[in-house]
Order: C-alpha cells, then structure tokens, then sequence
C-alpha cells in the first residue's frame, strides 16, 4: 500500500512530503556545514560576512523545518519498520533520536552562541529572531564550542545513516533505502 499526502493510511511507504522534507534537510545540513567549514577558514572580509549570514539562514530554515517534519511524523506515521534483527531495530531507532536532538541542538547553539557575542539574527535579512540571551562573552565561548562538538557528531550521525542506509540498499538488498527515493504513487 502506498501512502499519499490525501489522507490515506500508510504501512510501506513515506509520504511525498516526508520524503521532501528528508532530503531537503539533508540538503540544508550539507550546505550549513559547507558554509562552516569554509567560511572559518577566511579573513576577515565582506564575504566571509555573509557566509556567516547564510550559515545561520540554513540552519534556522532547516531547524523550522525538522519542527514541521516532527509534527509531520506525529499526524502522518512513518511506515512500520522492515524486518530487521532487534539490534538492528534499536540502533536505527537510536541513530533517528540522536540525528532529531542534534538536528535541533545544533542551530538552537548557534542562535545562542551569535546572541552571545553581541549578534542578533535576521533571517534573509528580513525576519528578526528574538534573542535567546543577552550579551555575554563566556557563554559565547561556551556555546561556540556547544555548537562545533555538535555539529561534528551530527556529521558523524549524517553517516553513519548514510551508511546503514546504503548497508540495507546494497548488502541486504532490503527497501529500506527505496522507500526513501519512492516518489510517485502507485
């Protein structure tokens, strides 16, 4: 039985917009730690400015956007998990509660770590965001270091995903990974 976003039940397959939002938060976590990365590594100029803004942009849309796939979840269940050793089970419902905490532990460090240091965020430059805390230079300290441990065991979790994913697609040639990619209804 295929789910669609029309109201019917599931028990295979996730719906097109829980797969959308899958792969457009995977999406936004690879540009928001490619921003990073890149962005520490310049001098101080114009640009390195604005990748910092386009950083915190990425993270804030994709946090709105693991919100909105949790809630999504709890109207829409996900389909029932494939057979898998009870081990496998565990680990995989581990790995999913690890990615959700560091999904929002990361950007949620980095607003406050930017609020720490003197720096409000505007989202686009349109849409102000209030300010989590006040001014304040250790926290900052703290939290920036909060936020680089973090986003480095979300890499780390983004992988390790990966890899259980390509693991079932390839080794144990299981839909778990193709009900991911399934688009279209049957």
């Amino acid at each position: 039985m295929q789910t669609t976003d029309s109201g019917a039940a599931s028990t295979l397959y996730y719906t097109r917009t829980a797969i959308a939002m899958h792969w457009l938060i995977a999406a936004l976590i690879a540009a928001a730690f490619a921003f990073g990365w890149v962005m520490l590594a310049l001098a101080i100029t114009p640009l390195k400015v604005r990748m910092f803004n386009w950083h915190k942009w990425v993270g804030i849309v994709a946090l709105a956007l693991v919100a909105v796939r949790g809630a999504w979840s709890v109207v829409r269940s996900p389909p029932v998990p494939l057979p898998m050793p009870a081990w496998q089970r565990v680990a995989a419902q581990s790995l999913h509660v690890l990615l959700y905490l560091l999904m929002i532990a990361v950007p949620v460090s980095g607003w406050i770590y930017s609020n720490a240091v003197g720096y409000s965020i505007i989202v686009f430059g349109l849409l102000p965001l209030p300010d989590l805390v006040s001014r304040d230079k250790a926290l900052g300290e703290l939290f920036v270091q909060i936020h680089r441990s973090a986003s480095w065991l979300l890499l780390f979790a983004v992988c390790a995903h990966t890899a259980a994913a390509l693991k079932h697609h390839f080794v144990d040639r299981d839909d778990t990974l193709r009900r991911m990619l399934r688009w279209r209804t049957r």
